[in-house]
């Protein structure tokens, strides 16, 4: 009997969070670690799909790196990063978009429509708009050309509202067209920013494989529970941000200031992690604000 009141108890805790983000728009970036274990995967869908059921409106974002890396080795093209970001030739954003769509968004939609969801394919480059994206050379100062890699200008939130109203989960495939007709690779981290910017999204929350923004970066369990904006400079600066994260915490950022409550980075590895981030007192990992109320 005790399990069962147990089981009660969590469903009481529960609710209220359900009242509160029913029809709220909550976008789901998922990458890391979740995107390479099939368990991962099905069991991040499975928390989407509960989600959807009880009446809020998940927005997934989905990134592709290892499957795209293993795809060009066989194809023998070279694959580079520069500054994080995939240096991106003629040849590699075909087999991008060829990867994005026809494997890893296909996989996702269909996963999600196995386990009792409806979940519908929707490509960025139906309702995203970019610009070449250069980087900053940090040692010359020089602009650095990453190839078929895009800033996003625009969002056309349209497509993704349609579906929504039509009860559907869409899956998003993170390229972009540019005025010229040129396909552009987008980084998932932005490109879930700026759809979530553009929603006004309640929460976005980043899956990947790390339990949160940690105060001691070789420590899991120094998980800094609660982030403020003006703390975010001086995290970097002193090196608690670093590398990768910083271009995710400044587009969260942006995300914050354009009406998203709040953003949480939350690891993909715990099961469930996103039910507990966001129907439970405690939640896990990082949830990012504009400032402490």
């Amino acid at each position: 009997m005790r399990q069962y009141i147990e089981k009660a108890a969590v469903l009481i805790e529960a609710l209220p969070y359900i009242q509160n983000f029913r029809d709220a728009l909550v976008v789901v970036k998922l990458g890391g670690s979740v995107m390479e274990d099939p368990e991962l995967t099905l069991g991040a869908l499975r928390d989407i799909v509960f989600m959807e059921c009880v009446g809020i409106n998940p927005v997934v974002v989905h990134g592709g790196g290892k499957s795209i890396s293993e795809k060009l080795k066989k194809l023998n093209i070279p694959t580079k990063f520069v500054h994080g970001l995939r240096h991106t030739c003629e040849r590699t954003i075909g087999v991008v978009d060829d990867v994005l769509h026809n494997e890893i968004n296909k996989g996702l939609v269909d996963s999600i429509n196995a386990l009792g969801g409806a979940a519908r394919p929707l490509s960025g480059k139906s309702f995203l708009t970019a610009r070449r994206l250069h980087l900053d050379d940090p040692a010359t100062g020089e602009k650095l050309d990453i190839g078929f890699v895009g800033d996003v200008c625009t969002v056309d939130t349209a497509p993704i509202l349609k579906a929504v109203a039509e009860e559907t989960v869409p899956v998003i495939a993170p390229l972009a067209v540019g005025e010229d007709g040129v396909v552009y690779n987008i980084n998932a981290d932005t490109a879930a920013c700026k759809i979530a910017e553009a929603l006004k999204a309640r929460k976005l929350v980043f899956i990947s494989d790390v339990p949160g923004i940690l105060a001691d970066p070789k420590n899991e369990e120094s998980v800094i529970s609660t982030l403020t904006v003006p703390e975010i400079d001086n995290l970097i600066a002193t090196g608690v941000i670093s590398s990768g994260m910083i271009p995710k915490v400044r587009s969260a950022v942006d995300a914050l200031n354009a009406g998203t409550s709040k953003v949480h980075m939350i690891d993909g590895r715990l099961r469930h992690s996103l039910l507990l981030e966001i129907f439970t007192n405690s939640g896990v990992g990082t949830e990012i604000v504009k400032q402490v109320i």
